[in-house]
């Protein structure tokens, strides 16, 4: 349910967008290293170029998302911030010219929240939901890497990094049998 209503707020997001001609899209983006972007890292994920870029988003929000709020709401919630904070300053810090939009800062990061999780938790189930992710969904890592013009591989290589970030911080929490414990170090 939760991911449906953020799916629908992204495309309420791009209706509004289309009606004010593209103007949300240009002002609410990420504009690295300008001051005036800075207020895009809030905005730039929930913001899409076209119905298209929306559409090609909507599947993997959904699939990801919702793989991704298994773990609970409260750890879904501190994630996702983790990645939308950490892919947008990325972004903002080292993106090209130009306005940075778009839901992949979320997808990337999901995704590798997702194949990275099981490790750092050593949770057999979530290793399994990695490799089973990693055959579908493998290929897309390629987009973190520079490629075609317009696209913010940016965007994606800084939002995986905050999945990465996201699956240490709650390793522990999802590693069998430590639910509740209080882990304690010793020196």
């Amino acid at each position: 349910m939760i991911i449906a209503a953020f799916t629908g707020v992204l495309y309420l997001t791009e209706a509004a967008n289309i009606l004010l001609g593209g103007a949300l899209e240009v002002d609410g983006g990420i504009r690295p290293r300008h001051l005036d972007g800075l207020d895009g890292i809030l905005w730039a994920p929930l913001l899409h170029h076209s119905l298209q870029h929306l559409a090609a988003n909507t599947v993997p929000v959904l699939v990801l998302g919702f793989l991704a709020l298994a773990g609970g709401v409260g750890q879904f919630v501190m994630v996702t911030a983790t990645i939308w904070l950490v892919g947008g300053v990325g972004t903002w810090l080292t993106g090209n010219p130009g306005v940075h939009i778009g839901a992949s800062i979320l997808i990337f990061g999901w995704l590798v929240f997702l194949l990275t999780r099981g490790f750092f938790a050593r949770s057999p189930a979530h290793i399994a939901l990695a490799v089973a992710l990693f055959v579908v969904w493998g290929g897309v890592l390629w987009g973190v890497l520079p490629g075609a013009a317009g696209i913010s591989w940016q965007g994606h290589l800084f939002g995986a990094l905050g999945g990465l970030i996201g699956a240490q911080l709650v390793a522990h929490a999802d590693r069998p049998g430590t639910a509740g414990r209080t882990r304690v170090n010793s020196s």
